[in-house]
């Protein structure tokens, strides 16, 4: 592999052939717009430390000091890895499941066999790699989203922790806590400090082998690396093992603090993991930033926090302020002047100027993508059926996969499951609990037609169960104002999503993961950390009474699905929505309003959430602030299992309820059979792999 860089231009020459004026000057400001991000990082932190200070009215110590680093190194650590793969071009949503595996198969190992701390230090941070290499091997060789793979394999990592420890506990020798987290020189550099600078210098020689400047490479622009003889499917492989290995690490650092385990820790670190890479001054888009920026970034984000502990601001709120920070962090990234903000308001005064002038723009329209000549009757099959056929051929090949796998399953649940099934009663539970996915799965399905991904729906749900319980408080007259207004607020959440990902530019996958974190602090304030009251008799009966034989909303399910489909396949939005998925420049050069149709689709997205929260609450008589987090991977797997293409502009409604119904049908079948939680996890990852895999789109090598 041979990389060639353009040589350096000389300074500018005056006449007399020495160096311009101000030649040093222009350097200086060169150099700092090329480390605009770690400069704005340094700066970000320069100003939460001089406010912690003016809080706290007296000066920090060594103490102070040496305990900041302790709380900040596992984030640090983590989120280095993470700027690895954002440097890349990706991102790693696996970053805080690995966390908790190295952490709970270090506190296991050593639990079982003591003495044998380095070896089991080594084995956590080997799982780490081994995790980094599955991704690795998806997103580099096969050339998966990096989105959908680090979702699959966060889950499938989250069960095998969970096949480790199922519960918190645990215990490491006090030596070993103290060998990480004490002091490298008593009273004068605490361990942290020590690793930190560590691993930052290891990252300044790695940025400048060719493995570095390949990794930037890529970032900046992979077509133009692969011209140059860049082997991307090798270095992303070796990306995301560095990062697995990251993860490892933290985890290891993590089990050195908290001196035990936990198999839940790592999942909700993977916010602020976020919130610190932006405020390190990495950019979404690849190719730039470091890990230096990330470390003051991560420091930051603490200080940040321990400000409003001192403030006496409830805890609840620390994961609204990280979603704040995250999205503020973005847009000080990107506040150029073609920012996406600039560039709307500039479109909005143009049109205004128009419309001043009367200009009158000719009607567009829309021709739905892939969509043929019109055939000349004569050339119209002689059977109408066979005409059927041809025309739905397209639909039917991503449709009829899902219902094949859905009746193979059916079989093996019956010969599997036959004594204890009786099919009318076992039918009408299915369709129950597949009409939470159903549900779900229009919204998220919708989003990801227009090429987007909504990370938001977990805590959505469980706001919306929350606020019903805690408004109605178990009346049937309730529900007559409680439903419109948790139905209202929902769509005012799709709506400050769209706008921040249409409107601020702010890529999808951070606000509504930053969206995720604001309605966590919401419902836990709202209930203070416990869901009161109970949903009214109607809803409980909506979802568990009977009517006609069937449970009732077995016959809404009905309903809805019949309008899912029109809605998709016969609207002019559902019309819009694939030629935006498809290409959004395209689409608005055909005239659609692309702005519109993004924010309609997260509308309509949260709408669903809440109403899959609504109708939880009802099957399970209350709320709980757990409930939505069994719906995210589900909601996505059942649109790509469902013939769903997640980069967007190919799916259909009836592939994603095809999807439900056989994921729901193979939850009950591993129900059934006695395997746990963690495994089902384990093979719903596993799922959504191999039908990513099938159905990915063939690129040219």
């Amino acid at each position: 592999m041979t990389l060639t860089s353009k040589p350096a231009q000389p300074p500018a020459l005056a006449p007399s052939g020495l160096p311009a004026a101000g030649g040093g000057a222009a350097a200086i400001r060169s150099r700092l717009r090329r480390h605009s991000g770690l400069v704005m990082a340094i700066v970000v932190f320069g100003a939460v430390f001089g406010w912690l200070n003016l809080v706290l009215a007296k000066p920090l110590g060594y103490y102070d000091f040496a305990a900041t680093l302790g709380n900040t190194t596992t984030l640090a650590i983590g989120a280095m890895g993470e700027t690895l793969a954002v440097i890349l071009g990706g991102l790693d949503l696996s970053a805080g499941a690995v966390i908790s595996l190295s952490n709970c198969l270090i506190v296991r190992g050593m639990t079982a066999a003591p003495g044998w701390e380095l070896a089991w230090t080594l084995a956590g941070v080997a799982a780490g790699c081994i995790a980094g290499a599955v991704n690795g091997v998806f997103i580099g060789y096969l050339r998966l989203q990096p989105i959908v793979v680090t979702l699959a394999t966060m889950f499938m990592t989250q069960g095998t922790t969970l096949l480790i420890m199922h519960e918190p506990g645990g215990a490491v020798p006090p030596g070993y806590s103290a060998a990480f987290t004490g002091d490298a020189v008593s009273g004068l550099v605490p361990m942290p400090l020590l690793i930190l600078v560590g691993l930052l210098l290891l990252w300044a020689l790695l940025r400048r082998t060719r493995f570095g400047v390949a990794l930037y490479a890529i970032g900046s622009d992979e077509e133009a690396a692969r011209a140059n003889g860049v082997d991307s499917a090798r270095i992303k492989f070796s990306v995301y093992v560095i990062a697995g290995g990251a993860y490892g690490l933290a985890g290891v650092f993590l089990t050195a603090q908290t001196g035990s385990a936990d198999p839940l820790v790592g999942p909700p670190m993977l916010l602020p993991i976020f919130v610190a890479v932006v405020l390190g001054g990495t950019p979404l888009h690849g190719g730039r930033g470091g890990l230096l920026g990330t470390v003051f970034g991560a420091f930051t984000l603490i200080l940040t926090v321990n400000v409003l502990l001192v403030m006496d601001v409830s805890a609840f709120l620390s994961t609204a302020a990280e979603g704040l920070l995250l999205v503020l962090a973005v847009l000080g990234n990107a506040l150029g002047r073609d920012a996406p903000i600039w560039r709307h308001l500039r479109t909005l005064v143009a049109s205004w100027r128009r419309m001043g002038l009367g200009a009158r723009v000719a009607p567009r329209h829309v021709v739905a993508v892939g969509a043929g000549p019109p055939r000349r009757d004569d050339e119209m099959p002689s059977s109408l059926w066979r005409a059927w056929l041809i025309r739905h051929s397209g639909t039917l090949r991503i449709v009829l996969p899902a219902y094949a796998a859905l009746a193979i399953v059916l079989v093996v649940t019956t010969l599997a499951l036959g004594r204890q099934l009786t099919f009318p009663e076992y039918l009408d539970s299915l369709l129950v609990l597949a009409s939470f996915p159903a549900v779900i799965v229009l919204g998220q399905g919708v989003v990801i037609l227009s090429g987007g991904l909504d990370l938001s729906i977990p805590w959505m749900i469980t706001f919306a169960g929350i606020l019903l319980a805690g408004m109605s408080r178990g009346s049937d007259g309730a529900m007559l104002w409680t439903v419109p207004t948790v139905l209202a607020v929902a769509a005012a959440v799709g709506f400050v999503n769209g706008i921040g990902i249409v409107g601020l530019g702010i890529s999808p996958i951070l606000m509504t993961l930053a969206m995720n974190g604001m309605l966590q602090a919401a419902a836990l304030i709202y209930c203070n950390g416990a869901p009161i009251g109970l949903v009214p008799p109607g809803l409980r009966w909506l979802m568990a009474g009977k009517l006609g034989g069937l449970t009732p909303i077995v016959w809404l399910l009905a309903g809805f699905v019949v309008a899912s489909t029109l809605l998709l396949s016969r609207t002019t939005f559902g019309r819009r929505l694939y030629a935006v998925g498809s290409s959004p420049l395209v689409a608005r050069f055909a005239g659609v309003s692309v702005g519109r149709i993004l924010i309609f689709a997260y509308m309509l997205s949260a709408l669903c959430a809440a109403l899959v929260g609504l109708m939880l609450s009802g099957f399970g008589f209350q709320a709980t602030l757990e409930m939505g987090d069994a719906f995210l991977l589900p909601s996505i797997a059942a649109a790509v299992v469902g013939g769903t293409l997640i980069a967007g502009g190919r799916g259909h409604y009836l592939g994603m309820f095809g999807g439900a119904l056989l994921l729901t049908a193979l939850s009950t079948l591993l129900s059934g059979v006695l395997l746990p939680a963690a495994v089902r996890s384990i093979i719903l990852g596993g799922v959504v792999l191999a039908a990513v895999v099938a159905l990915r789109e063939r690129t040219p090598a």
